[in-house]
């Protein structure tokens, strides 16, 4: 088992890595007499904050270069969706300026968005909308409530500082600071973060694929994190990272004496450091809400050592989707994700498989299934039914335009996962699948609402609702 999900992660590696070290931009010289321009001077206008070096790298044109009349259409769009993938902006627009004989200034404007946002919290302690609604009956005490503020953009530099303080079912604090260019080439990034947070339940078990909960008066569960990383973005569409994270976790002694193995060998405290590697590729038309392109996410993480080693481990994650147009307004996409935890003896915290945050099969929701190793495939068929804009009065003008976008859409998905110790467990090592119909109502400031009705192979239906992009 352990050998097969090695060598299936290594194929997706190579698979799905090789088009990044290929991606090279060439100064094209033009023969023939096939009409074109030369490109004087590369122009940013609209921008107040975001510095001009910003934007122009993220536009694959540069001043000298030669783009054909039969391209420029196809090279002005595309150079817009890239700078609108920053995030940075609401609106961007590409154009050509200035014309002198066969040479003219390239130009993007853009329309910032607000850089300042301050938001109340109100966060379900649990997996989803529907295992808080229907398992924990809509309890408010699963209700996390709070503050977080970001400052995106803070220096002009696409940096972002982010804060959180929260109360309710989990206390926690979280700041954190990444800047993703240091140096004039705009290649190498930095930042930190620091959470603490602490709660008076905890999951400390698993029983028939849900979890159990165990409540005090007291704290039971206090968790720490402090972390650096670092980010090497040599060109467009590859970015590699390294995170360097001094993680705690501490329990009560009941959670001990109830589950020896939650932390292992009936431990209340664990220390350990993590040292992790990813390496991201995405060449799609959008970075939020892909529907053309390929996106690739592979890391490796080893955890323990420097004499911090309470927790043991090597991992290997690999998630990769393609993104095809079939036809106007029709739309498809195939993603798979393996993940594998070396050895298989890992403490329950540890063991958090298919069911927990992005790794579930839709249809599956209710359900986790625990374990070290497993793989997941999904498929999409999507339709855009309705395309608009709402107009709000009384905020400025740039802000009053919001964009939706309705997409009716079918999936169907499969996954296996294995543990070496499953239990009670009915859905460890075996095949499962699911399918289901939905909807994904889709609007700026990457927000998505997906409405879903699945089903699964045991023959359970149910409506489902979910606030973050799948796929």
């Amino acid at each position: 088992m352990v050998k097969r999900f090695t060598f299936f992660i290594a194929l997706l590696c190579l698979l799905f890595t090789l088009p990044a070290f290929a991606q090279q931009q060439d100064t094209v010289v033009p023969t023939g007499s096939e009409p074109y321009i030369i490109i004087k001077k590369v122009i940013v206008e609209g921008n107040k904050k975001t510095r001009p070096s910003i934007i122009q790298r993220e536009v694959r044109i540069q001043p000298g270069d030669t783009i054909y009349y039969k391209d420029l259409a196809n090279t002005l769009e595309a150079a817009r969706k890239q700078v609108l993938n920053t995030s940075l902006f609401l609106a961007v627009n590409t154009n050509i300026r200035n014309w002198e004989g066969n040479q003219a200034d390239f130009v993007v404007d853009v329309a910032e968005r607000w850089y300042t946002i301050a938001l109340p919290v109100f966060k379900l302690a649990d997996r989803n909308f529907n295992v808080w609604w229907v398992d924990q009956k809509r309890s408010l005490n699963r209700v996390n409530l709070g503050v977080r503020g970001f400052q995106d953009n803070l220096t002009g530099r696409g940096d972002k500082l982010s804060m959180e303080v929260q109360v309710g079912y989990t206390q926690k604090v979280l700041l954190g600071y990444t800047l993703p260019y240091i140096d004039k080439k705009l290649r190498h990034g930095v930042g930190f973060l620091v959470s603490y947070s602490r709660s008076r339940e905890i999951n400390d078990s698993t029983n028939l694929n849900k979890q159990v909960f165990f409540r005090q008066d007291e704290f039971l569960r206090e968790v720490s994190l402090f972390a650096l990383t670092y980010s090497f973005r040599p060109a467009i569409n590859a970015r590699h990272q390294v995170w360097l994270s001094y993680n705690t976790e501490s329990v009560a002694d009941t959670i001990a004496k109830r589950n020896p193995s939650y932390l292992g060998d009936g431990r209340t405290k664990a220390k350990y450091l993590e040292l992790l590697y990813r390496f991201n590729y995405i060449d799609a038309d959008s970075w939020i809400y892909p529907l053309k392109g390929t996106s690739f996410q592979g890391e490796i993480a080893q955890a323990g050592f420097f004499g911090l080693a309470d927790v043991k481990y090597t991992k290997l994650r690999v998630k990769a989707t393609q993104y095809w147009q079939l036809q106007k307004k029709w739309y498809a996409a195939v993603g798979a994700r393996v993940q594998a935890r070396f050895p298989s003896d890992q403490p329950y915290f540890m063991m958090k498989g298919m069911g927990y945050n992005e790794d579930y099969l839709r249809g599956l929701e209710y359900y986790v299934v625990d374990g070290t190793n497993f793989a997941i495939a999904k498929t999409t068929l999507r339709y855009e039914l309705l395309s608009f804009n709402v107009h709000l009065p009384l905020i400025p003008k740039k802000f009053r335009s919001v964009p939706f976008r309705i997409y009716g859409k079918a999936y169907a998905d499969g996954g296996y996962s294995y543990n070496k110790f499953p239990g009670n467990s009915f859905l460890n090592e075996r095949f499962l699948y699911t399918g289901g119909i939905g909807l994904d109502i889709v609007s700026f400031y990457d927000t998505c609402l997906r409405i879903e009705y699945s089903a699964n192979q045991f023959g359970q239906k149910g409506l489902f609702l979910h606030t973050k992009i799948d796929m």
